[in-house]
């Protein structure tokens, strides 16, 4: 009887370490899955600002050529579309000519759909190549304070 009754104290607590340890292992894969929930989302945010991007690198470049075939004195001016790469400023939408008004709404979608978006155009009149640079700011996950710039850049003949 002896025995039994040694075995029996040396037995007590140790379900309460299994259980200890379960919730150990359990806590931590909660936190590696969360951490790769978090990785998914913003990965996920930044293929939709890419894709904004590219949707409207391809807007401005179709306003581009819908304007050139329109007009025939537009065909040798590409360059009233170059641009710099400043902050949108709203004020009020100009009502010509053609490429103000384009311009106007393209930086202005940009601006509204990508966090500090900016765009820039510059137009070569004599290669007709005109290349669209769309900048935004992406905030990296690991650190709040730190924003990391993302460029699309996108050059097409016209």
């Amino acid at each position: 009887m002896d025995m039994n009754k040694a075995s029996s104290r040396s037995q007590r607590g140790v379900g309460l370490i299994e259980v200890l340890v379960t919730l150990l292992i359990l806590s931590t894969s909660l936190i590696a899955l969360s951490a790769l929930q978090t990785k998914s989302l913003q990965f996920n945010q930044g293929a939709y600002f890419r894709s904004q991007a590219n949707i409207y690198a391809y807007d401005i470049l179709e306003r581009i050529r819908i304007n050139n075939s329109r007009l025939s004195s537009a065909r040798e001016d590409l360059s009233k579309y170059t641009i710099e790469k400043t902050a949108f400023e709203k004020s009020a939408a100009p009502t010509e000519p053609m490429s103000a008004i384009d311009l106007y709404y393209w930086r202005k979608n940009i601006a509204s759909s990508l966090p500090n978006g900016t765009g820039a155009i510059e137009c070569d009149d004599g290669t007709r190549i005109c290349e669209i640079t769309i900048e935004w700011d992406e905030i990296n996950s690991s650190d709040e304070e730190s924003e990391n710039k993302t460029t699309f850049s996108y050059k097409a003949r016209l």
